[in-house]
This record gives C-alpha cells, sequence and structure tokens, in this order.
C-alpha cells in the first residue's frame, strides 16, 4: 500500500500559474450550440405555464425549466479537465524503479516519460534517444549555458540531465510527464518545482530484500556492493522529503504500479489542482 507523507519544508519555491482552460472542444459541440441558440430565442409566451410531468417530452421540460429559471442551463463541464502532473520518482539503488516505471508506460495512457541527456559514452544494446540523449561533454555544457536543462548534475564523472523542451512540449498536449531521478536529484527538483510536482520514493518491502536484489544484479565487486548498500541506507533516510511511498515487493511489480496510477489519480481529483510552469 502507499501512505501520504507529510511535506518537506526544506525546499519551496513560487510557481506562476498558466491557463487550466480546455484545448479542444467537446465532441458535442455541434449539439451544444443548437441548444444555446434555442434557448436564447425562448419566451415565455412559447410555453404554457405548467407542463404534466408524466406527459411532456424530456426537452420541452428542460425548455419550460429554462424558461421558469430564467437562464440556460449549461452544456460545459461542470469542472474543467484537470491538469497535466509531473511524477518525480526515485528511490535507493535496487528497488525496482526502472520496472515500476516501464510498467506504468504500458498500462497508462497520455504518459511521456523525460529521457535524460547525458555525456557517458553509449553502452551495449542502448539506444539513443530512447534510454538516453548521448552528447558530448561540450554539447552537454552548451545545453547549460543556454538554459535548456530543468536540472543537471555531475554523477561519477559524467553529466546528466533533464531536458525542458520534452516537458513543455508533452505537458502542451495534456500527457503526464515521469522523471526518473536519484536523492541528489529529486531534492534539486524538490527546489525548483516546489509542490507542483508528485515526488514519489520507491521502496523494497525490506533492508534484506533491497540488499537481495543488488547481490542479484552480479554487475558490482564486493568493494562496490559496499559502497551501493551504505549509500543506498543514506538515501532511505529523504523518504521524509517526498510526498508518496510505494513498495515495490518482489513478484508484485504490478501492484506496485496500481499504487502509482491511484496516486496519479487521486492528484487529478483534487479540488485545487497541482499547476506547473517550465
Amino acid at each position: 500500500m502507499f501512505r501520504k507523507l507529510s511535506s518537506s519544508s526544506l525546499f519551496r519555491s513560487t510557481i506562476l500559474p498558466i491557463s487550466t482552460k480546455p484545448i479542444f472542444k467537446s465532441p458535442l459541440y455541434p449539439q451544444n450550440l443548437r441548444r444555446r441558440l434555442l434557448c436564447s430565442s425562448l419566451k415565455m409566451s412559447d410555453l404554457p405555464k405548467s407542463l404534466s410531468v408524466s406527459s411532456a417530452t424530456k426537452p420541452e421540460l428542460l425548455r419550460s425549466l429554462e424558461s421558469h429559471l430564467g437562464s440556460c442551463f449549461s452544456t460545459d463541464p461542470i469542472t474543467p479537465p484537470p491538469n497535466p502532473l509531473i511524477i518525480v520518482i526515485s528511490g535507493a539503488s535496487g528497488v525496482g524503479k526502472d520496472a515500476v516505471i516501464n510498467k506504468l508506460r504500458q498500462v497508462r495512457e497520455s504518459l511521456h516519460f523525460v529521457v535524460t541527456a547525458t555525456s557517458r559514452p553509449m553502452r551495449p544494446g542502448e539506444i539513443h534517444g530512447k534510454d538516453y540523449f548521448f552528447v558530448s561533454k561540450d554539447e552537454f555544457l552548451s545545453m547549460v549555458e543556454k538554459d535548456e536543462l530543468l536540472e543537471h548534475a555531475l554523477v561519477y564523472g559524467d553529466y546528466k540531465g533533464i531536458p525542458k523542451k520534452q516537458i513543455q512540449e508533452f505537458m502542451g498536449k495534456g500527457y503526464d510527464i515521469v522523471l526518473r531521478v536519484d536523492i541528489q536529484g529529486a531534492k534539486t527538483l524538490r527546489k525548483i518545482l516546489g509542490s507542483s510536482a508528485v515526488f514519489v520514493f520507491i521502496v523494497a518491502e525490506s533492508e534484506v530484500a533491497m540488499v537481495e536484489r543488488l547481490i542479484d544484479r552480479r554487475t558490482e565487486s564486493h568493494e562496490e556492493l559496499l559502497v551501493r548498500v551504505a549509500t543506498a541506507r543514506e538515501e532511505i533516510r529523504h523518504i521524509k522529503d517526498f510526498d508518496y511511498v510505494v513498495v515495490n515487493a518482489k513478484g508484485k511489480l504490478e501492484d506496485s504500479v496500481k499504487r502509482v496510477e491511484s496516486i496519479m489519480d487521486a492528484e487529478k481529483s483534487k479540488v485545487h489542482q497541482r499547476i506547473v510552469r517550465i
């Protein structure tokens, strides 16, 4: 299960509102227009003072009610469409962040996972534009200079950063945005985005389960595992800076993804929507 965490008071910034008006007209637009024209031309003298509910048609009753109330019933949605979300997903090594995100992308429509730019060399099996945008260090520093990155950092000698353009383009189309970052990146994004984004922390069901997953990867030496475990223990202490925590238990990936989806659905049902401006 997931639970709501108290918001961090450490990193806040002012986010300016943007328009929340729907971009697209309703598919019922022609019918709505006809109703408005009919209602605007309605006169009290056109209708009897009262109608029999049992014998009158629905259109007649609607027109009668509008006439007596002195106004037309609106066909517009009672609430505007929910704003697109920015979901920041983070967590310690070995908790299955990538697995959760990949599954979420399969089952959730109108979702865009932002591809990170990096200066590190491409590894076998990786695809440019899908796994990362691979650029040279000079190209990366040029992106920084042009203010094209929302957040960037030097990680193990290589640069990584989040391109703003992807976020702006897909949010403009109504897509929700998913960002996968490390703990330091989440801290930086909290400073930049404040409470306008949703911060989700992924954890394993226990510390031993997390360490077992690291061992199962067989990608680190004994010394490197010691560093990974020590780092993971430190990273878990930052859980208090997130909005939600999701337990990704072994063999229960679908449950974990459903929890993330329920978080997104709950956020979209809020009366006071999060508003983002990049």
